[in-house]
């Protein structure tokens, strides 16, 4: 039998439509119904792609005496993590109060004034290893509730103080200064881990928000450790088995130190983080290597993530036929079968497959060492044993494509989708892939088109043909920041008119006039126990990070001072934040490393030839000059001027036969530089590399 699951859209919430356990979905009528019968609520939040959240489910939601006494004796609700975010900030406070740790799947008892009282997150159905059985936890909460009711009530009004107090940010601004850039890259390099890459010891998280925080600290004052310790761990990572060798792309973290076994699942904000930051990378080195880690990453998205509309699905499973990993991993056997016992042996030796396994009897791929050492110690031209890899990663990734695979979890979440527009469009001008320029406007206008409620405002989700929940303040900064990098990739003026409009509604809808900062949850959205502000980075960047970041780059594109002053305000509402968590804060970092400059507006004016027009884009688009804006008019445009535009192309002369290029802060311009050639010696007095070595990479 179904329960009332069955008619959500989440694939999460779906995974339980089978349950014996009697699940609502977060809304009125669960809500109401705990108020009505005193009762209290079980809240289980989770996502489709958490191992964890599978295993509780089969061990005790789907137990039929388990499933008796949670229907007898709460309001169950189950919730994806991903659809409603703001529960999900506000239960995890409670969860990491009370047990001190969080994780999925969160497991939370409220009264019925949605107040938490006790959580955790996952719990065997019987006592294991020092956690209590699921059971016993449901015995010791149904007696307090009967016996110690108002005791209860009492700890849990206690605890939401707690967490509002919590949610509420100090309203002590701070200064903004290049101290705060230097204590975040004295922590980072203190845990910087310089064996195998990366920060701290396992399990292992990429941190694409800090590396890029030191790219832009190596930029102001280069000093070769701190960018060692960016293209160390970005090139330990392409290495290990945390990168999908066969298909691209990234797995959500390792479970090791060494980035050898991960936990399997596919985020999609992953790989768009860590596209750019392999990109920005590979602006700053000139390595090819990075910008084709950067390229299969994103194809991987494009082929495997893409959805029929245009927008991005959300995850792929860890689990593929109740088995963690199994679509990956590797025997010798199996390798032999598709490219024949020679080119395997080959194979095996440079991607670390053997009998003996290195993830249990299985072999995840990984590179052990480089191309180039084991090309000496086979005895091989490099350029050869890398041919004869590229083909047989693409034989074994055509089998692979037989087996089974993993769940695809394809909502569009506007947040992540916003993400990976931006990796896109920056991909298209850096790498010059006029196809991730396409892939990327088609996402945007389905986005723009698709997730809109009837007064133009945001929606957060969208699956299968409905569109659901207001938007949170990263649905509209990561997409406002997606539409600036389009325009910068495209010089469509349509998407600064939509960024434009965007940032204006989220100024109006979360920004806290009061102290600063932007919360969560738009003004007039659903009331919850708590108004959070998002200001640490998880594996996501933070809210207030992206809008203080979106809010600097479109201010300083359009002249907008109303946008600058918002920036700014954020920034010092945060700082202190910022200064007592640095590495926590890497978002803020990147936007406060932007407001204290140098950010240049560039406006380059196009002449006849379309050649010379180029040579000075891509000379702008490679080099690694991250908080400069960049607006191009050419003189066979056709399309409608946007008047978001007008201040930062006043005054301007009118289209010469050669390109013109404008150099300018804070909107005071110095002389223009004519002509191809002048450009390219203005721009590299001003320390832009010459980036001609890069082409095709």
């Amino acid at each position: 039998m179904l329960n009332r699951l069955a008619s959500e859209t989440s694939p999460y919430l779906l995974q339980h439509a089978n349950n014996p356990v009697d699940w609502y979905p977060w809304g009125d009528e669960a809500l109401s119904r705990a108020k009505a019968e005193a009762r209290p609520i079980f809240l289980s939040i989770g996502y489709s792609a958490c191992h964890w959240c599978h295993v509780m489910e089969h061990e005790s939601f789907e137990d039929a005496e388990i499933a008796r006494r949670m229907n007898e004796n709460f309001v169950c609700i189950k919730v994806d993590r991903e659809e409603r975010p703001d529960l999900d900030h506000i239960y995890m406070s409670a969860v990491q109060m009370i047990s001190g740790r969080g994780g999925w799947p969160m497991s939370v008892f409220l009264t019925p004034e949605l107040e938490p009282f006790f959580g955790g997150t996952y719990w065997p159905p019987s006592p294991r290893q020092g956690m209590p059985g699921f059971g016993q936890v449901l015995s010791a909460v149904i007696e307090a509730w009967q016996n110690r009711r108002q005791e209860v009530i009492d700890s849990a009004s206690k605890l939401t103080a707690e967490i509002a107090k919590s949610a509420r940010l100090s309203n002590q601004s701070g200064e903004l200064s290049l101290e705060l850039m230097h204590a975040a890259v004295a922590m980072l390099e203190r845990s910087f881990d310089h064996q195998h890459g990366g920060f701290g010891g396992a399990p292992k998280f990429p941190h694409p928000m800090d590396l890029r925080v030191l790219l832009r600290a190596w930029r102001r004052e280069p000093r070769d450790g701190v960018l060692h310790v960016v293209t160390h761990t970005l090139d330990r990572m392409a290495a290990g088995g945390i990168y999908d060798q066969l298909g691209g792309g990234f797995h959500r973290y390792s479970v090791d130190e060494r980035w050898l076994v991960p936990h399997f699942e596919k985020m999609l904000y992953d790989n768009a983080l860590l596209a750019v930051c392999y990109l920005e990378a590979y602006q700053a080195t000139g390595h090819a290597r990075f910008a084709r880690v950067a390229r299969e990453t994103l194809d991987y998205v494009l082929r495997d993530l893409r959805t029929a509309e245009g927008g991005f699905a959300s995850t792929e499973d860890a689990d593929s036929e109740g088995m963690e990993g199994k679509f990956y991993v590797w025997t010798p056997v199996e390798v032999a079968q598709v490219l024949g016992q020679q080119a395997a042996e080959t194979f095996c030796y440079v991607y670390d497959v053997s009998e003996l396994g290195n993830f249990e009897d299985k072999n995840i791929l990984n590179l052990p060492k480089t191309l180039e050492q084991s090309a000496r110690i086979l005895q091989r031209e490099v350029s050869e044993l890398e041919v004869e890899m590229a083909e047989s990663r693409g034989k074994l990734l055509a089998a692979r494509g037989a087996r089974t695979r993993p769940g695809l979890d394809d909502k569009v979440l506007v947040s992540w989708n916003g993400l990976m527009i931006d990796a896109l469009a920056q991909a298209a001008s850096v790498l010059d892939e006029p196809r991730y320029l396409e892939v990327a406007m088609a996402a945007a206008q389905f986005i723009l088109g698709s997730l809109r409620a009837a007064d133009g405002r945001l929606l957060h989700s969208w699956r299968s043909g409905r569109a659901r929940f207001n938007a949170y303040l990263d649905d509209y900064a990561c997409l406002t920041g997606a539409l600036v990098s389009l325009y910068e990739a495209s010089f469509d003026e349509r998407w600064v008119d939509e960024a434009v409009g965007l940032a204006e509604a989220m100024l109006s809808d979360f920004e806290d006039e009061a102290e600063g900062g932007f919360y969560f949850t738009a003004t007039g959205q659903e009331a919850l126990v708590a108004r959070t502000k998002d200001a640490v980075d998880s594996s996501v960047p933070s809210g207030n990070g992206m809008a203080a970041t979106v809010l600097l780059r479109l201010g300083k594109l359009t002249g907008r001072t109303d946008f600058l002053q918002a920036a700014e305000r954020t920034l010092r509402a945060l700082a202190r934040l910022v200064e007592q968590a640095p590495a926590a804060t890497g978002q803020l970092l990147l936007a406060i490393d932007m407001a204290l400059g140098d950010t240049p507006e560039l406006v380059l004016l196009g002449g006849e030839n379309e050649a010379d027009n180029r040579t000075v884009l891509d000379a702008l688009r490679r080099c690694f000059w991250p908080n400069k804006v960049v607006a191009f008019r050419s003189p066979d445009r056709r399309a409608v001027e946007s008047r978001s535009l007008t201040e930062i192309f006043a005054s301007k002369s009118e289209h010469a036969a050669e390109p013109v290029l404008y150099v300018c802060r804070n909107f005071s311009c110095q002389a223009p530089v004519k002509g191809a050639k002048a450009i390219l010696a203005a721009l590299a007095a001003l320390g832009v590399p010459d980036n001609a070595s890069r082409q095709g990479a």
